[in-house]
């Protein structure tokens, strides 16, 4: 989980500038359920895409350049962990 207060309304100071998917990003990266697939996510082999595809279908995520090996990282693209 984060390393500050989430329940603290300062650390959602930035909440009014982002734009809708950020918005969403914040509260789905808090979610137990997608944590526990994003990390059975990780364990699969980049090329797998059908399994891509199912856990972007369940969890409603859209990329510009689509699942699949061409995408540089998902990982780092879908972590729940917030960039340092």
């Amino acid at each position: 989980m984060p390393g500050f207060d989430w329940r603290a309304p300062a650390a959602y100071g930035h909440a009014q500038s982002i734009p809708a998917a950020g918005f969403a990003w914040e509260y789905l990266r808090r979610d137990d359920e997608y944590r526990r697939d994003f990390h059975r996510m990780k364990r699969r082999p980049s090329h797998d895409t059908e399994a891509q595809t199912a856990f972007s279908n369940r969890w409603g995520l859209r990329f510009r350049g689509g699942p699949g090996p061409a995408r540089r990282s998902r990982h780092t693209l879908l972590d729940t962990r917030t960039p340092a």
